[in-house]
């Protein structure tokens, strides 16, 4: 909501009113002074005139988890143990998920009740580089490099996944960076190679790493740099 709009809203109020506080500077937008009638008042905003509170502001929550496998990425669910399950949190009812992960899938997951910053983290127009540890049945095919580097066609969607980076650790574990996600990409790009993969842990996200100090099921606040990474 604009400023004026949320000052004109107020009760013995006005438009007329409104404009006279910021033309006089009697307002504060987070704990700065603020003229502009077309500033932004999200839930997070403190808003204060004449030093008085007219909104304090909810804090905005950033949390980095280690999820686990066989626990579902969703807020809830009729038949698995959520992310949402594992915070021991007064607001967790208000956190929202920052990308998935697939039930057998582990590893970073980001829970925020920030819906700016969540769509930045995962807006596939942003190209945020997503890291993958990948175990797969069969030995990896060194082909798979540069057809990954290079591409892969989708038929059912009709596309080409951007390119993406693999390095081999070992016959059967790899490192994959991926700048979107699809659904079940990982799989289906080794699938490609008739390779299945039987374990897949994300490492990190944008400039985000998981913390390696979190065992499954742990989570912590993210730091102010990580927050500024997305």
């Amino acid at each position: 909501m604009r400023l004026d709009r949320f000052l004109a809203n107020l009760p013995h109020s006005n438009r007329r009113t409104a404009l006279h506080w910021l033309a006089s500077g009697r307002v504060c937008l987070d704990g700065q002074p603020c003229r502009d009638a077309i500033a932004e008042v999200s839930v997070f905003s403190q808003v204060q005139l004449d030093e008085e509170n007219l909104q304090q502001g909810q804090p905005r929550r950033f949390w980095m988890l280690h999820k686990p496998i066989g626990v579902v990425s969703a807020t809830q669910h009729p038949e698995h143990r959520t992310v949402i399950d594992l915070l021991d949190e007064p607001d967790r009812d208000q956190l929202h998920l920052a990308g998935r992960l697939d039930l057998n899938t582990s590893g970073l997951l980001l829970l925020t009740n920030d819906g700016q910053w969540s769509r930045r983290a995962t807006l596939p127009s942003q190209h945020k580089a997503k890291v993958y540890r990948v175990d797969t049945e069969d030995d990896i095919d060194p082909a798979c490099i540069e057809a990954f580097a290079r591409g892969l066609y989708f038929a059912y969607e009709n596309l080409t996944t951007l390119p993406a980076e693999l390095r081999i650790l070992a016959p059967r574990q790899a490192l994959l960076t991926l700048h979107e996600g699809r659904y079940h990409q990982v799989k289906r790009m080794f699938g490609q190679f008739r390779n299945k993969v039987v374990g897949l842990h994300r490492l990190s996200l944008g400039g985000i790493e998981l913390d390696p100090q979190l065992a499954p099921g742990q989570y912590r606040a993210l730091t102010p740099a990580e927050i500024a990474c997305i």
